[in-house]
């Protein structure tokens, strides 16, 4: 590729995902420091989709991604990316007022409704006996095949004639006239735009342009997978989640998948499991349910970066012409994805935000890199 128009640094979801829109109308190289894309977060998602997890700013992005999941255009996938599966919130009787005053959230409401203890039971039934005081059902969340929306995004990127150059991790960035001189790999680059959709290192990327971090956080979260109780048929269980984010566990591909919904914060790295959050969320499964959790399955971490208040961060640096923030999407990067990769490549190509993300509430201000963060969100 003699001529380039952006260079994309990162080939995870949110790399892939706006590479594959701007490379319908410019030339494109996509960079990943891995041998393959996704290798990171990407490859380590809970791959759950519901529109009333995170922040405001997350919940519009995610209604605002619902229908490409659900519908995507039959070249990009021939079904449904998105599986029914239900999300159960769950309380005991310390916990019945956050249960409460989550479920009178005004985007929060509309989308759940209280249901029995004895009905939370009858759905996920190995709950323990005692242990419920209240319950909270999204009938409407779900399963998201992160791999085949991935790999979808990708596909498209290649069949636009873009370039995924992998195995070549960014060690230098030079601003000079004309854009970027970029070093990946062996190579040597020049660009006029430079997209950073490099996850946990972002900021690190930001520093190789000269510019100061923005105080992104990579934040551990640890998963295990683990054999399902005999005699029993998990197929249809719900995602029950903890209404403190104490622990979470769903169905996964015959097995339970089980996280103790852990945010340790790290330098970024190709994160491993830690002993003590493996054998915290066995204490708190076993504790909230009638499992007895003997060997692990499988065992893995990824990384969740947040900015400070727990927003992504997309748009243009004031600071430096041609580089692009597209970083900062927590644990929330799978299911936004669509929205995000278009609200991005329309900021890029200074072209109007799409109606149907204005009509879902997305507001490009709460999203902007200079935007006010309050840093205690971090903590």
């Amino acid at each position: 590729m003699s001529a380039l128009d952006v260079i994309v640094i990162g080939a995870g979801m949110a790399g892939a995902s706006v590479a594959a829109h701007l490379a319908e109308r410019h030339r494109v190289l996509l960079i990943e420091a891995e041998d393959r894309p996704g290798y990171h977060s990407t490859g380590r998602s809970a791959a759950l989709f519901t529109e009333i997890y995170g922040n405001e700013v997350i919940r519009a992005l995610t209604r605002a991604s619902r229908s490409f999941l659900e519908s995507p255009p039959a070249a990009f996938h021939p079904d449904a990316l998105l599986r029914a599966r239900g999300c159960l919130y769950i309380a005991t009787a310390a916990q019945v007022d956050a249960l409460r005053a989550f479920a009178a959230l005004p985007d929060v409401a509309p989308a759940t409704h209280a249901i029995s203890v004895a009905e939370a039971n009858a759905r996920c039934p190995v709950l323990r006996p005692g242990y419920l005081a209240a319950a909270l059902l999204e009938p409407d969340a779900a399963d998201i095949d992160v791999s085949a929306l991935h790999q979808g995004y990708l596909k498209r990127f290649r069949a636009l004639n873009g370039r995924l150059l992998s195995g070549a991790p960014v060690s230098a960035l030079e601003r000079h006239a004309g854009g970027w001189t970029v070093r990946a790999g062996e190579e040597t680059l020049r660009t006029p735009l430079i997209v950073n959709a490099a996850g946990a290192w972002a900021d690190r990327v930001a520093t190789l342009a000269g510019l100061a971090p923005l105080g992104l956080t990579p934040r551990r979260r640890t998963a295990v997978l683990v054999e399902p109780p005999p005699g029993f048929e998990i197929a249809g269980w719900p995602f029950v989640n903890d209404i403190d984010d104490q622990f979470y566990f769903k169905p996964e591909a015959g097995l339970l998948f089980l996280s103790p919904a852990d945010e340790t914060p790290l330098e970024p790295c190709d994160v491993q499991p830690d002993e003590w959050d493996i054998a915290t969320v066995v204490e708190r499964v076993e504790a909230a349910t009638t499992l007895s959790i003997g060997r692990l399955k499988a065992r893995w971490a990824g990384l969740r970066t947040f900015a400070p208040d727990r927003s992504p961060v997309v748009g243009f640096s004031a600071a430096a012409p041609g580089f692009f923030w597209l970083a900062g999407q927590g644990g929330y990067g799978i299911q936004t994805a669509p929205a995000l990769s278009r609200l991005a490549a329309a900021l890029i190509e200074q072209a109007p935000v799409p109606a149907d993300l204005l009509e879902a509430g997305v507001d490009t201000r709460a999203l902007a890199p200079d935007r006010p963060m309050d840093r205690s969100a971090s903590t």
